[in-house]
């Protein structure tokens, strides 16, 4: 296994330039020669030789596209040769040791080409050189579901009948997710983005920081929505029965059953997904945007205290149907 260059081995400068790589970056530059060797070309920010374009022009480093430090240490955008947008992530295989396996899972055939299944899709699984317990997941480049905001109700209702239906396709497959939450569901929004991308850090912008990015509405172009992050994620056995699983937080910290003495009581995991949903429907679409009153009976009910009175993701589906009838 290749060793690991050390921080005073590379002269990249460091966080005390303004703008400069910080810390938490090491892991790319460290990795982007064998990343170049394998197809994916990562900003130019994270060349082992980086100079900063700003140095010497009397610029700000924020106006300058290379001083854009990523906000999360495990993920980073990267370009294929064809010049296609990929997602980079970092797995600790050993925290989370079933990540890869779902994703691959939900990525296979014949569930891949299931238009409900709205799981983002495994492109490759790349070895880290330097760490064995580390694996780098390639993904579709994605957005944020939220932004640009919802501008009509049919926009809300497109996005909420493909999170439901993508939550019954893995709750079909016996997946239950986990950890749903507005930071894990996201969109391709490529078709949006007629001209230029948007960068990944400073979506306002365009990726090649030449412009101010521009975009069309998701009613023009419809968007695809997908759930994202399966680290806390489990596929279960239907002939051992309902599955019971002790509390685990994800981003959503508000589930009635992780609550004061329930943190060593075992719940069913389904039926928290049905929470997480319903929690994302109230607090991001029902209490951001009117003209969705008639589905508050049912959100009221996904997310009531009592998981087993919670409905199962095919009733809420079903019920759903029913009521989108209503509003067109």
């Amino acid at each position: 296994m290749a060793s690991q260059p050390s921080n005073t081995e590379i002269g990249t400068p460091a966080a005390e330039t303004r703008g400069g790589l910080l810390e938490h970056e090491y892991f790319w530059r460290d990795r982007q020669p064998w990343l170049r060797e394998r197809g994916y070309s990562l900003r130019p920010r994270y060349a082992p030789d980086w100079k900063p374009s700003w140095l010497g022009t009397g610029k700000n480093c924020q106006e300058c596209e290379d001083s854009q430090s990523t906000l999360v240490d495990t993920i980073l955008d990267a370009t294929r040769p064809d010049g296609t947008l990929v997602t980079l992530k970092a797995i600790d295989t050993v925290a989370h040791p079933l990540e890869v396996e779902i994703g691959q899972f939900l990525s296979s055939e014949p569930l891949l080409q299931d238009p409900r299944n709205h799981c983002v899709r495994i492109l490759e699984v790349l070895q880290d050189p330097f760490d064995s317990k580390k694996s780098i997941m390639v993904m579709p480049f994605l957005k944020m579901f939220d932004a640009p905001g919802f501008l009509t109700t049919g926009e809300s209702v497109a996005f909420l009948k493909q999170a439901i239906e993508g939550l019954h396709f893995m709750h079909d497959h016996h997946v239950a997710h986990r950890d749903i939450s507005n930071m894990n569901v996201m969109m391709d929004a490529t078709p949006m983005y007629t001209k230029k991308l948007w960068h990944p850090l400073v979506p306002s912008f365009t990726r090649d920081f030449s412009g101010l990015s521009s975009h069309c509405s998701r009613t023009e172009r419809a968007p695809r929505y997908f759930y994202i992050d399966f680290g806390l994620s489990r596929k279960y056995n239907p002939a051992d029965g309902p599955p019971q699983e002790l509390p685990v937080f994800g981003g959503d910290r508000t589930i009635p059953e992780f609550q004061d003495d329930s943190y060593d009581v075992p719940a069913d995991p389904f039926r928290t997904d049905i929470y997480y949903l319903g929690n994302l429907m109230r607090t991001t679409f029902l209490k951001e945007y009117r003209g969705l009153e008639i589905m508050e009976q049912l959100v009221a009910d996904m997310v009531q205290s009592d998981p087993q009175k919670r409905p199962t993701i095919a009733e809420v589906e079903t019920r759903f149907i029913e009521l989108s009838r209503k509003l067109s």
